[in-house]
C-alpha cells in the first residue's frame, strides 16, 4: 500500500471515529417482546407496536385506543373466535392500523363481525391491510362515528357469506328470505373519509345458478300476516325476492350525517352493489366496477354526488343509478350532482345477468320508494359512454321513471347511449 493511500485510509478512519454514529432508532415496541399482541399494546400506550412476520392467534379482539397508537408489521393475526371482530379501534385520534394481515382460520371463516372496527375516531390510518376471510353481514372495514379517517391500498377478499335478510319488523316488506350478503368497506356517521386504491374482491360467492339451488337464494322464508306497503300482490304471493345478492364493495350510509367523502381509485369486484351511497358531497373518481350486479348507487336522500371518470364493466341491473328512497324528506333530498366521463362496457354480461335477464340499463334515474319521498333534481348527464360486445343487452341505455315525484332538471349533452332493445331512452333526453 502506498503511502497517500495509507494515509487516505488513517485519515478516514479518523473522520469515522470523531463522527457520531447515526442514531439507530429501536425497531419498534415489538409484540415478540410480550406475551400477547394485546398486552404489547396495553404496556405502551399511546405508541405504535410492531408485529413481527408470523401467524398470532387471538381468541378476543385486539382493542386500540388513545392517542397516535396502533399496530404496524407484516405479521398475520388469525382470530379463531365468531363472536369478535378482529381488531377494534375506538376513541382514538391519530391511530394507524398498518400492512399487516387479518383472518380467521378454515371452517371459522363465517361471523356476523368486523376485521377491523372503528368507532368514534379521528384522522385514523387503514393502510396496506389485507382482511382475508372474515365472512360477514357487516363490513370487513367499518367505520363508525369517525372524522378523517383514510382507507388506502388495502386487500378485501372473500368478505360476503349465506344468511338471511329479515325484514319483517319493517311494515313496508314485511319477509325474510334466503340471501348472500356482506361489504367490503363500510362506512356509516362519518365525515371527511377517503377510500382510495383498495382492492375489493369477492371470489367466493359467485351468483352461479348451483349457488342458487344449493342455499335456496331468493326463496322466503317468512312472512307477516299482512303484506307489506311497498310489496305488490304479485310479489307477495310469489314468496321469492330476485335481489337475494345483498351488500357492496363499498357503502358510505348515514344521509344526514355522512358527509365529504372521496371514493378514488378503487377496484371492486364480484360485489353484488359495487359502490352504495347514502350521503352528501361525495367524489367517485377513477374507480373500476367489474362484474357487480349493479355498479353504484345513490340514493336515500344523496346530495351533490359527483361521478367521474369511473369504469363499470360487465353489470346487469343497472352501472349508474340516482334515486330518492324511503330516507328521503323535504330537507334530504337527493340530487345536485354531476356523472360525467363515465364508461360503460359489456353491460349484461356479467355473472348475474341470468338474474335479471337483458331488459334493464346501464342508466336509471328513478322515482323513489315511497309516494312521498322527493323527486330526485338537477342531475348533469355528460360526456359518457356506453360500449356494448354485439347487440346491447338492455332494454333502453337510459330510464327515467315517471309519477307523481318523477325526476326532473335532468340534463343529457355528449354522451354515446347505442340504442337498446327499445330504443335509447324512455323519454325524450333534454339537453
Amino acid at each position: 500500500m502506498s503511502r497517500s493511500t495509507q494515509f487516505a485510509v488513517k485519515t478516514l478512519a479518523a473522520v469515522l471515529l470523531l463522527t457520531p454514529l447515526a442514531k439507530v432508532h429501536p425497531a419498534e415496541i415489538s409484540v415478540a417482546a410480550y406475551p400477547t399482541i394485546q398486552a404489547a399494546i396495553d404496556a405502551n400506550p399511546d405508541r405504535m407496536v410492531f408485529v413481527p412476520a408470523g401467524d398470532y392467534l387471538i381468541t378476543e379482539k385486539v382493542r386500540v385506543r388513545g392517542e397516535r397508537s396502533g399496530l404496524f408489521g407484516p405479521g398475520r393475526i388469525i382470530q379463531q373466535t365468531a363472536d369478535q371482530p378482529i381488531i377494534e379501534i375506538e376513541n382514538a385520534h391519530g391511530a394507524e392500523i398498518r400492512d399487516l394481515t387479518l383472518t380467521r382460520p378454515e371452517g371459522k371463516t363465517e361471523t356476523a363481525n368486523e376485521g377491523v372496527l372503528a368507532i368514534n375516531c379521528t384522522g385514523l390510518v387503514i393502510d396496506n391491510v389485507r382482511v382475508i376471510d372474515n365472512r360477514t353481514r357487516s363490513g370487513a372495514i367499518a367505520l363508525r362515528q369517525c372524522k378523517n379517517a383514510r382507507i388506502s391500498r388495502c386487500t378485501v377478499r372473500n368478505y360476503m357469506r349465506v344468511t338471511i335478510d329479515d325484514r319483517t319488523p319493517d311494515p313496508n316488506w314485511g319477509y325474510c328470505f334466503n340471501c348472500t350478503d356482506g361489504t367490503g368497506i363500510s362506512v356509516g356517521d362519518s365525515i371527511g373519509t377517503l377510500i382510495e386504491s383498495n382492492y375489493v374482491i369477492e371470489e367466493n360467492l359467485i351468483p352461479t345458478p348451483e349457488i342458487k339451488t344449493r342455499h335456496k337464494l331468493g326463496d322466503w322464508v317468512k312472512k307477516n300476516p299482512q303484506k307489506g306497503i311497498l310489496m305488490s300482490q304479485e310479489a307477495w304471493d310469489r314468496g321469492y325476492s330476485d335481489n337475494w345478492q345483498q351488500g357492496s364493495g363499498i357503502v358510505v350510509t348515514s344521509p344526514e350525517v355522512s358527509d365529504d367523502t372521496r371514493i378514488l381509485g378503487n377496484h371492486i369486484e364480484n360485489a353484488a352493489q359495487g359502490i352504495d351511497l347514502h350521503c352528501d358531497h361525495v367524489v367517485v373518481a377513477n374507480n373500476v366496477v367489474l362484474n357487480s350486479f349493479m355498479g353504484m348507487k345513490a340514493m336515500h336522500g344523496s346530495r351533490s354526488i359527483l361521478v367521474i371518470g369511473n369504469q363499470f364493466v360487465k353489470n346487469s341491473l343497472w352501472a349508474i343509478g340516482l334515486m330518492p328512497g324511503t330516507a328521503a324528506h323535504a330537507t334530504n333530498t337527493d340530487g345536485g350532482s354531476i356523472i360525467a366521463n363515465n364508461v360503460i362496457s359489456d353491460f349484461g354480461h356479467g355473472s348475474a345477468r341470468w338474474v335479471w335477464g337483458d331488459e334493464r340499463s346501464p342508466f336509471r334515474f328513478g322515482s323513489g320508494q315511497e309516494p312521498d319521498d322527493p323527486p330526485l333534481r338537477d342531475v348533469v348527464v355528460q360526456g359518457n359512454l356506453v360500449q356494448n360486445i354485439g347487440n346491447p343487452r338492455y332494454s333502453y341505455a337510459v330510464i327515467v321513471e315517471g309519477g307523481s315525484n318523477a325526476p326532473s332538471g335532468i340534463h343529457f349533452s355528449n354522451n354515446l347511449l347505442p340504442a337498446g332493445s327499445q330504443g335509447v331512452s324512455n323519454i325524450e333526453l333534454s339537453p
